[in-house]
């Protein structure tokens, strides 16, 4: 009994870990991009096999620009992506998130799921979810424009 009672402790303090973790790291990457300036999209471009919107924050624009994301994956180990609004898609333009192929999910799209429930709303989704083929424990907080429009996301995951 002592032993269940230890393991089940166990695997809820590992849970809140990765819920705060999470938490904690998409403020930090959320925190990077404002730090440029204020959202925006202007303008369309090719990402990945997808010609997408490209979004900005302030002069910097971060469709295939990397950098964010690296650092983030460097500092926390975790992944990290920024989706760009398109129409009712949200398309990924800056990740570190690898295809099965092994090549950065850029131009892949956001699956119809609860994440995407949230987000389309302008809220935070933080759980489980599959991203192209594995197990996060992620969080998506939606990139609003300066009249709160949702612009895209900004996505953190901890592979389970």
């Amino acid at each position: 009994m002592k032993k269940t009672i230890l393991f089940l402790t166990t695997l809820l303090f590992m849970a809140t870990a990765s819920a705060d973790d999470a938490r904690k790291t998409v403020d930090e990457l959320k925190a990077k991009f404002v730090k440029m300036g204020e959202p925006r999209i202007e303008g369309v471009e090719k990402s990945g096999n997808i010609i997408a919107p490209v979004i900005y924050f302030g002069k910097q624009k971060i469709n295939n620009n990397f950098s964010v994301v690296d650092e983030i994956k460097k500092t926390s180990g975790a992944y990290s992506t920024v989706f760009v609004k398109d129409g009712i898609e949200f398309i990924r333009v800056s990740t570190n998130v690898l295809t099965p192929k092994g090549t950065r999910g850029v131009g892949t799209k956001l699956v119809h799921n609860k994440a995407y429930d949230a987000v389309i709303k302008g809220e935070v989704y933080c759980g489980d979810i599959d991203i192209l083929g594995n197990s996060y424990y992620t969080c998506y907080d939606p990139i609003k424009d300066k009249v709160g429009k949702v612009i895209g996301i900004y996505l953190i995951g901890f592979k389970k």
